[in-house]
């Protein structure tokens, strides 16, 4: 392979990432908003879903909201069922976030149409190209994780 033709691949490469990566954002943003809940709420989702349980300060941080702000969301989120605050056995006076009974199966219902499409799509693979797309996903992952604690250990 020429210099000049890896160059172009690795050029195009990036550019895949950098469009995956919008996509989604502009996709999370608009399942959000048919879903009737912000963005914040959304991400606020997304990291109880993959905890299981959070503290308010945990979804402060990664929605980077306001204390205040924080109350207010998960009061929506209460609201809508899609929450519930439990005692915190380590702080008799904070509280534990948790995603209510019916919420996965209500968040799940927002993403049918996108994961029969993601399933077709990957299936249309051999098993060394799901090898091939796996890592990158993977190394992109690992390479996002530790670009973000460099920024947040300068905090």
């Amino acid at each position: 392979m020429t210099n000049s033709k890896k160059a172009d691949l690795k050029k195009r490469a990036l550019a895949a990432v950098r469009d995956y990566g919008v996509n989604l954002t502009l996709f999370r943003n608009a399942v959000s908003e048919w879903a009737g809940i912000n963005a914040s709420d959304m991400e606020a989702l997304r990291l109880l879903f993959l905890k299981g349980v959070a503290t308010p300060s945990e979804l402060a941080r990664h929605t980077g909201l306001t204390s205040g702000a924080t109350t207010a969301m998960l009061d929506r989120l209460e609201k809508a069922e899609l929450i519930e605050r439990r005692p915190n056995p380590n702080d008799r006076r904070g509280f534990l976030i948790a995603p209510a009974k019916e919420s996965a199966e209500k968040a799940a219902s927002w993403f049918e149409s996108a994961r029969r499409a993601q399933d077709e799509l990957i299936s249309s693979y051999s098993e060394s190209e799901l090898e091939i797309i796996s890592d990158v996903f993977e190394r992109f992952a690992k390479l996002w994780d530790d670009e973000r604690e460099k920024i947040q250990k300068d905090l």
